[in-house]
Formats: C-alpha cells, sequence, structure tokens
C-alpha cells in the first residue's frame, strides 16, 4: 500500500516516501505529539491479514524497542491505523554504507572506524539475546558526522515469524522466517553460508556479514555476486574470497580478522563479535598505523657481467655467516630510556574540583596516556594532552563523578548523582548513554571482557558495558567492598575491604573463590610493570606483585609524596602506557571541613574549631551549640555536641551504628537522629546532655527511614522514607509522642527529599526529581493538595526558611538563593536572586544534600567549608590544578633499581 503525502496515521504525518524494501515502504513522517521527524515502515496488507504474524511480530518488537545503544536506530513503537500496520523508527540523517561504498573503497582507518561502531552495535544486541540476520550496508546508516547507526535490528525474524510457507519472491531480500532448519532468511549476498544452506544459525552470522561488509569497505566491491539468487547462494557456499583485492600491506591483524569472520564453517567463525571489536580496536590504536611496515629491497646499479668461481662464492658465504654470526652475539645495547616529563595543568578561572563527593574518584586517564578526565563544580571536564583547554562533557553536572575510561580509550564512564544512574558517554563527543541504576559508592572500573565492575556493599557486582542490570561477582559476609579492578587474564580481582579499620586490599580468585587480604591501604591499582601502587597518608606506595600466585613478592616503596587522600580514595590515575596524573594536596583529608558563619553578603567569619570529617551538622534552636555528625578513625559516624559559646565538645552516640541527620527539639533537651545499620536506617531520640539511652521511634520493614525536620509544636517529625531499588524519597510524618503514628504525605512515582516547614507551620518545601532535575517547590500544609508552586529556576536543593518565614532559601550548584515569600492573602512567591557564591561542602555520598544551617537571627549561616578551599596559607590550592607526569614508568624502574 502506498501512501500520499499529508496522509495521517494516528498522530504521525507522511511527509516524504525514503524508500521500499521487502518488510514494506519506508516514510518520513511528523510525530504531532512530540513535535520530531520521525520513520515509517507500513507492513504489507497481506501481513497485516495474519493475526498470528502480527502478534508474533508485536512480542519481537517489545524486545527489540528494549535495545539502547548509540549505534543502535531505536524502535519507538509498532501501532496500527484503520488496519494499516506500522513501526515507528527513528529517522537517521545521512547515506547508507551502501550509497558510500558505491562511490568506491572507503580509506582503510575510516573503514575501521566505522567497523568498528557496528561491531559495537551487533555486540549490545547480541548480548540482549538479539540476532541481526539481515546485515548488510543498506541497513547502515553513516550520519553526517560519522556515527553509525544500524538499522532494522532482528525485524527479519520478526517480519517472517514462524511462518514456513511465505512465498520467496514476495520477499528480495527477506525470506521465511527464524532460525529453523530449512528456513533462508536473510539478503542473498550477506547471508553466511549456514543461511543460503537452510540451516540453524545462531549471533556467527552476523559475524559472517560483518566480514562480508567490512570487505566491500574496503575493496569497494561486492564479495559474492550471481546473476541471481540462486548463483550468488551458490557463491556463498562455494566460493573463496578474493583476497588480492584488499588494499596492500592491510594490517595482518584485519586480514587475520577477515578471514577468521568469513570462515565457511561456523564453528571456526569468530565465536562473539567481541573478538572482532577488539581486533578492530587494536589496530585503530596500533602506533604504526593500520598499514603493515614493509621492508624495501635496494636493488645493485647495474648486474655483474660474469659469475663468482664457486670458490669464491663459498668464501663470501663463510665471511656472511661469520658476519651474521658476530652481529648476533654481540651485547645488544641497553635501550635509551624514555625522558619523564613532569607539568600541571591549571583549571580555568571559575572552575573547582568538585566539592560534591570528594571521597569517590575525580579523575581518570585514557589508557594510552592521551586524554585525562577530572570533575568540577561544572561538571565532568575532558582534555588532551596536546590540546590547551579542555572541553565540558555534554548533560553533565557538579554531581557527576568517578569517571573512567573503556579500555579502548573511546568511552568514558561516570556515575551520575543527580539521578543515581551509571552513563557513558563517547569521547568524540554526543549524549550520554544510562546505562542502569547505580549506587554512588564503591567505584567503577571497565575491564576488557566489556564489564562494568562496582562494589555494592558486601557484593562486587558486575553489568555489561552496555547496558542491562548488575549481577553478583563477588559476595563478602564480613565486607563493605569497592574499587574492584579484574586483573589480567580476568581470573581475578582485586578490591578494598573497608569494613576493617585500617582498610585492607584484598584479591579474590574467581577460578576457586579463595580471597587474600595483601595490606593495609587503599586506592589500589594494579599495573603493567608488575606491581600494585596504593595510598597511604599523602603518598603513593607501590609494592611487587606475582599476577600468577596472587602474592606480594616484597615490600613497599613510597614513591609520590604530596596526593590529595581521603577516607577511601587517593585522587591519582595511572595509565597503561605510563602516565601518572593527580591532584595535589596537603596531609589534611580531602573530606576534613572546617566551620565557617557566611553572612548574607557571603563574608567569611571562620569559627576556632580543627578540621574534621564533618558529615552533618544542625543548630539548636537559640543558636549557641551545633549538631555534629563526625566519621572518626574506625570509620563510624558519631554525633557530637560543640558549644560554640565555651568551645566545648560532648560526644552523644557510642553505638556501633553510625549515626547522622540530627535535629534539636524546640527547648534544646533532646535530639532526633538517625541510626545507620548495615542497609537501613531508624529514627532514634535523646537527650542532648548526652545522658539516658536512645530511644527508637521509627523503622521501616525492608527500608529506609530518616529524620528530616521538625514542626513547632515539638511533636510533629517530618521523614524520609526509601523502599524499594526504584526511589531514593517519600515524605511522611510521625507523632514523637505516644505510639508514633505515621503517615506518608508524598509518596509518588519521582522522588522527594529535603522537607522543611515554615515557621508557621503552614507550608511545606520540598526537593524533588519530578522535571528531571532536582528543583524546590512549596505546597500548603497539612492539605498538600491545595496548591504547589516551583520555587527554583535552574535547578535547587536543600531549602531553608528564614526565622520569620518571610524568604526561602536554597543552594543552585555553587550559588545561594533567596526567594521573597508573600503569604497574603495567599501565597506568592517572588523571582530568585543570588543571596551569595562560593565553594561549600555537600554530604560526601549525597551530593544533593547542602550542610549548612541558618541562625536565629536571620542574618548569617552556618557552613562547612572544604578545608583545602579555607586554608589560606596554601598558595598552591588558590589556583587548583593537576600534576602530570609522562613517562611516569621510568622513573619507577629507576627507584626500583636504586632501593
Amino acid at each position: 500500500m502506498t501512501l500520499s503525502i499529508g496522509t495521517k496515521l494516528n498522530h504521525y504525518i507522511i511527509s516524504s516516501q525514503l524508500g521500499k524494501g521487502g518488510m514494506g515502504e519506508v516514510y518520513q513522517a511528523k510525530d504531532q505529539k512530540l513535535g520530531r521527524d520521525v520513520a515509517i515502515k507500513v507492513l504489507p496488507e497481506e501481513f497485516a491479514e495474519d493475526t498470528d504474524r502480527v502478534a508474533r511480530f508485536q512480542r519481537e518488537a517489545k524486545l527489540l524497542a528494549s535495545l539502547n545503544h548509540p549505534n543502535i536506530a531505536a524502535i519507538h513503537g509498532l501501532e496500527e491505523s484503520d488496519g494499516t500496520h506500522f513501526l515507528v523508527l527513528e529517522l537517521i540523517e545521512g547515506d547508507t554504507l551502501a550509497d558510500r561504498v558505491k562511490r568506491g573503497a572507503i580509506p582503510v582507518e575510516e573503514a575501521l572506524k566505522l567497523a568498528l561502531q557496528i561491531a559495537e552495535a551487533l555486540e549490545a544486541a547480541h548480548e540482549k539475546g538479539v540476532i541481526h540476520r539481515d546485515l548488510k550496508p543498506a541497513n547502515i546508516k553513516v550520519t553526517p558526522d560519522g556515527n553509525v547507526k544500524v538499522l532494522d535490528f532482528g525485524l527479519a525474524k520478526a517480519f517472517a515469524g514462524g511462518s514456513e510457507d511465505m512465498n520467496l519472491s514476495n520477499s528480495p531480500t527477506l525470506s521465511v522466517a527464524a532460525t529453523q532448519k530449512g528456513i533462508i532468511l536473510g539478503t542473498a549476498a550477506y547471508m553466511s553460508p549456514e543461511q543460503a544452506s537452510g540451516e540453524a544459525t545462531d549471533k556467527r552470522t552476523d559475524i559472517w556479514a560483518f566480514g562480508v561488509v567490512l570487505f566491500e569497505m574496503l575493496t569497494g566491491r561486492s564479495l559474492f555476486e550471481g546473476n541471481n539468487v540462486s548463483q550468488t547462494l551458490a557463491s556463498v557456499i562455494k566460493s573463496e574470497p578474493e583476497w588480492q583485492t584488499l588494499p596492500p600491506n592491510l594490517h595482518p591483524r584485519i586480514r587475520l580478522l577477515l578471514e577468521r569472520c568469513l570462515e565457511k564453517e561456523s564453528k571456526n567463525r569468530y565465536h562473539d563479535i567481541a573478538d572482532a571489536r577488539v581486533d578492530v580496536q587494536k589496530v585503530l590504536s596500533d602506533p604504526s598505523g593500520v598499514f603493515a611496515q614493509t621492508i624495501t629491497a635496494v636493488k645493485p646499479r647495474k648486474k655483474p657481467r660474469v659469475g663468482l668461481s664457486w670458490v669464491a662464492t663459498a668464501i663470501i658465504l663463510s665471511l656472511i655467516v661469520a658476519g651474521i654470526a658476530v652481529w648476533y652475539l654481540k651485547p645488544t645495547p641497553p635501550q635509551e630510556p624514555k625522558q619523564v616529563t613532569r607539568f600541571n595543568y591549571e583549571l580555568p578561572e571559575g572552575q573547582q574540583i568538585s566539592p560534591s563527593s570528594s571521597d569517590l574518584p575525580l579523575l581518570a586517564v585514557s589508557p594510552d596516556g592521551s586524554k585525562f578526565a577530572y570533575c568540577t563544580n561544572k561538571g565532568i571536564f575532558l582534555r588532551s594532552m596536546n590540546e590547551l583547554d579542555a572541553r565540558l562533557i555534554a548533560e553533565t553536572d557538579e554531581n557527576s563523578i568517578q569517571p573512567f575510561f573503556s579500555p579502548d580509550g573511546q568511552w568514558i564512564g561516570y556515575w551520575s548523582g543527580s539521578d543515581q544512574k551509571l552513563k557513558k558517554v563517547a569521547i568524540s563527543g554526543g549524549v550520554p548513554v544510562t546505562l542502569c541504576d547505580a549506587n554512588s559508592a564503591g567505584g567503577f572500573s571497565w575491564s576488557l571482557d566489556n564489564r562494568i565492575l562496582h562494589g555494592i556493599g558486601e557484593n562486587i557486582m558486575w553489568v555489561s558495558a552496555n547496558g542491562g542490570n548488575w549481577e553478583p561477582l563477588i559476595e563478602h559476609e564480613d565486607g563493605l567492598l569497592g574499587f574492584p579492578q579484574m586483573l589480567p587474564g580476568g581470573e581475578a580481582v582485586m578490591y578494598l575491604n573497608a569494613n576493617t579499620s585500617p582498610s585492607k586490599i584484598v584479591v579474590q580468585s574467581l577460578k576457586s573463590g579463595e580471597s587474600k587480604e595483601l595490606f593495609e591501604g587503599t586506592s589500589a591499582l594494579y599495573i603493567g610493570t608488575g606491581h600494585i601502587v596504593y595510598g597511604v597518608g599523602n603518598s603513593l606506595n607501590v609494592v611487587p606483585f606475582d599476577i600468577d600466585t596472587l602474592e606480594v613478592t616484597g615490600g613497599p616503596i613510597s614513591l609520590v609524596e604530596g596526593v590529595l587522600a581521603t577516607t577511601y580514595f587517593w585522587h591519582y590515575a595511572i595509565s597503561d602506557s605510563g602516565t601518572l596524573v593527580y591532584i595535589p594536596g596537603t596531609s589534611a583529608s580531602s573530606t576534613e571541613r572546617t566551620l565557617v558563619w557566611v553572612d548574607r553578603k557571603g563574608n567569611e567569619e571562620p569559627i576556632d574549631r580543627k578540621p574534621n570529617d564533618y558529615r552533618w551538622l544542625e543548630l539548636s534552636p537559640d543558636g549557641t551549640n551545633v549538631a555534629l555528625s563526625i566519621l572518626t578513625a574506625g570509620r563510624n559516624e558519631d554525633i557530637w555536641i560543640y558549644d560554640l559559646v565555651r568551645g566545648t565538645t560532648t560526644r552523644l552516640t557510642f553505638d556501633e551504628r553510625s549515626a547522622g541527620e540530627s535535629i534539636w527539639t524546640p527547648g534544646g533537651e533532646r535530639i532526633i537522629f538517625g541510626y545507620y545499620q548495615e542497609s537501613y536506617c531508624e529514627i532514634y531520640l535523646k537527650s542532648a546532655a548526652g545522658t539516658g539511652k536512645a530511644e527508637r521511634i521509627a523503622s521501616v520493614p525492608g527500608g529506609d527511614i530518616w529524620p528530616e525536620s521538625l514542626l513547632s509544636d515539638g511533636n510533629t517529625l517530618l521523614f524520609g522514607q526509601d523502599i524499594g531499588p526504584d526511589t531514593w524519597g517519600d515524605i511522611g510524618m510521625l507523632t514523637l509522642e505516644g505510639d508514633h503514628t505515621r503517615k506518608l504525605l508524598l509518596q509518588e512515582e519521582h522522588n522527594e527529599g529535603d522537607p522543611r516547614i515554615s515557621p508557621d507551620g503552614r507550608w511545606l518545601a520540598y526537593v524533588s526529581d519530578e522535571s528531571g532535575n532536582d528543583e524546590v517547590y512549596v505546597r500548603p500544609f497539612p492539605d498538600i493538595d491545595k496548591g504547589k508552586w516551583t520555587i527554583s529556576t535552574e535547578g535547587g536543593d536543600s531549602p531553608l526558611w528564614s526565622p520569620d518565614g518571610r524568604e526561602l532559601f536554597y543552594r543552585s550548584g555553587d550559588s545561594f538563593m533567596a526567594v521573597e515569600i508573600e503569604t497574603e492573602p495567599s501565597f506568592s512567591p517572588q523571582k530568585p536572586t543570588v543571596l551569595f557564591e562560593g565553594t561549600y561542602a555537600s554530604h560526601p555520598t549525597l551530593p544533593q544534600c547542602a550542610l549548612w544551617d541558618i541562625h536565629p537571627s536571620g542574618k548569617k549561616f552556618l557552613m562547612l567549608k572544604p578545608f583545602e578551599l579555607a586554608d589560606s596559607e596554601s598558595t598552591q590550592r588558590s589556583t587548583p590544578k593537576i600534576n602530570i607526569v609522562l613517562n611516569w614508568f621510568e622513573e619507577l624502574k629507576e627507584r626500583l633499581r636504586t632501593d
């Protein structure tokens, strides 16, 4: 059925015809609902008449729509309009690869870069159990910026369904369905031999087609040809490729790759497309280039007129043999060591090393040492060593941390604290790809087998680098595991066990399951010289390590001093090529903070108290004391009461559990706080004098509950609640007296948190991510459904009411905002204005929680400032910088020779 321009299918309006294929006609259309252009693939009428096939197609289309990869064209949906069944597809601009090959052979390096993207698309689909079965240049689009989009993934099988009586003549490119014996499926010139023979197929049929496509890109001509379909199929089954048509001096690894992809017997072919991907990556990263290095023979200027006698020939040959022997027996001159080069990169004005979670990795370097990424208050920046300026990675912000490179250096993975997701983005640019939900703590690493490892509580987990769900790799009943690294060979993992004091570096065999504690320390990294680098104090140490026995074989040597250190992480990274990058710092931990008063103009007044690892703060109602949650050396958080007038400190909690989120009762006599134990949190109440036992007042089976704020009546507590994997917060209230009656206020699909009640008890300010970003909202209280106002305009969190209720303050990045509030005759917020700006601390693992409170006078704020920023005597810290050492392995070798 041919559609005319302007035809309407549901809310899609046809604007042009794009093409016609075995599965029907393809059109460009306008999506009237979303205002975007899409591709519409209208399925043949005979297809729609077969209800069984339509049902099978719908089931398959749902699976195909789950594919989420930058090199796979998306399927938006399968719809029906007045009996017309059609697919809604992502509209891709640019030529097909078939159009490109018609113009001739593609330059080798360009062809390999395109092939790499095709392989990554196939790999992502195969991991989801989806086989293309009709891969060909006509199904591969190349966008104007050189990005590949593979079309029609799995649609061949979906279209054909289970029918075995379909007439092949009705589908020149596709035939009957599925992978059963006797069924042919695909386009003749790109079918694997088993497809052409009607044998059962698996993902290796895509590997064959990948080889055919790459061969044609390199040669500009069809690999298998015939005057008709039968002759073409016969050529696929019997003919061998004309290898001599490949570019001369092609890199031998690519020639071998093609031979492995184009094996007639599927069992001799690559069993996984990842093997081909790795080969292409290695060739593209080969310093010698994509061609084999040839040796040119030197020809004599003129031919000798007469031959030598056999005696002379023998003498000459003897001399040559003797010369060769002397040459090979003489000592090989030592290789000149590479020059060690040091320099630093000063961050541009306005950039600061990210303060949002300095206890987690903020720095990464590519495997070849040519690029490094770093986290700032503005997002993650990527800088090449040979460029002056770094560029901001799209859609990253101050809560984007823990960057790490893929083994081929083409991707950067990172954790987004704004939406609690693990993401990756191509270094060439583009939109980040969300891989899965992820907890913030524990560190990430990308292994050679294309898995991403992550420490989560008692487990080391993994997820495919193409996306999916977390799978367990290592479980440790008595551990708090993090920062895993798959060791070379893929048979052992090294990680941190932070459940001990001090922390231990552990290695575990994946074959035997046996684990070994190697040494005390943190932030460990195995490097190619056969050593483990790790952090102690503010220096990097190194120990020799036997990768076969998984044993440390020597004592530690201190190598680099002055590395910025935190509780669990030393901010450094080392490339496979020996490039070291690190953030310089002093002996103070980067999680240490100082207490400062900040007035409404941003002027600071330091408080005479030594820096510490403060996690939460809450001023007493009269402003003379502050409750502080402090992380101690034993890795436990306890609450301390600091008297701001007398300068004395009293410890409030002594439990083995960690305590945080403290709230004073109106008279200042008691403190409400959260107690953390393993994976859950409960709410307790205790005398502020530290006497008596703590009383538990709330807990949630199978989830967390924590205190947020207290109403002026002193009896109604607002709390946050987290039940289930898909939310980090709902908001409720409970009574402190009596039976502690609990009631949920906001329990929606999105997340809510940071509830704060106005001093008059009439208005609830809170944070929600319903718009896709954290923003501050206000609702009436307790009748929260009678109104709703958006307060922040460009992101906001951590709201605070002024003591008189006429202003609402919140944080937006490094800007602290003020909004005037009018409540009569109705609630009316004014436009937000910047009160002051500055880099102040957030909670280390909850970057959306600012650590601040307002004095009862309303004239100043109590805030926490990162110690390294508060140290005015350190001129180094006035301009943040990153130190770079090229060829650092040479320095390591020299140091090891002298010790």
